[in-house]
């Protein structure tokens, strides 16, 4: 196994389609993120009422606390952002053109959920020269597959991602698969992967190698 790494980040430009999405799929790495002094970051919602994006805010505040935030937050359709499609690709567009990105975060290709494939189809046609990691969201469609970048988490880490996402997201709380055991235990299986006690999954599908 070979080492993925970030040398010299300083900007980052996250993508969800929903509030929630990001830190689900990537809080671990937001996390880790955390411990990068001077770090920019762009934060891009799709959907979100007043109310959930509120939490978003706090959520990218509590994970990501020195990190030098920016937020773009829109309120397309939930559920309908195909049907969005012109906004929502103009949105990307803007989020590319608003950071230099050296690292693009965001759903997954084959995401069994319309908004999240959707979104990150438009990433790749918008992000040109940056990475992209495409994280996981664990769901009720069953469309976990295969990963090939992991990012192994301490268990200090793993569990402080969950307390996040239960103490910043509170309005999600009551949906049968949100708790401890469906976060952790993606974490634990994703981790027996990498030989890791706990670990998140991504997908690169391009990248280059430099010396």
């Amino acid at each position: 196994m070979t080492s993925f790494r970030l040398a010299g980040l300083r900007t980052v430009t996250l993508l969800g389609a929903h509030p929630d999405d990001i830190e689900i799929g990537a809080g671990g790495l937001l996390l880790s993120l955390a411990t990068v002094p001077g770090l920019r970051v762009h934060y891009v919602l799709l959907t979100g009422s007043a109310a959930r994006q509120a939490e978003a805010r706090a959520a990218a505040a509590a994970f990501l606390p020195d990190a030098r935030l920016t937020f773009a937050l829109h309120d397309l359709p939930d559920g309908r952002v195909p049907a969005s499609w012109a906004a929502a690709k103009r949105i990307v567009d803007e989020a590319a053109r608003e950071v230099d990105a050296d690292l693009v975060v965001a759903p997954a290709a084959d995401d069994a959920h319309q908004d999240h494939r959707t979104l990150a189809e438009l990433v790749t046609t918008s992000f040109r020269q940056a990475p992209a990691l495409h994280y996981e969201i664990p769901k009720w469609d069953g469309d976990l597959g295969r990963c090939n970048v992991y990012l192994p988490l301490t268990e200090e880490r793993a569990r402080r991602k969950v307390e996040l996402l239960n103490a910043c997201f509170p309005s999600q709380k009551a949906r049968d698969w949100w708790d401890d055991e469906v976060f952790l235990g993606l974490a634990r299986l994703r981790g027996v992967e990498c030989r890791s006690r706990y670990a998140e999954a991504y997908r690169c599908d391009k990248a280059t190698i430099a010396f």
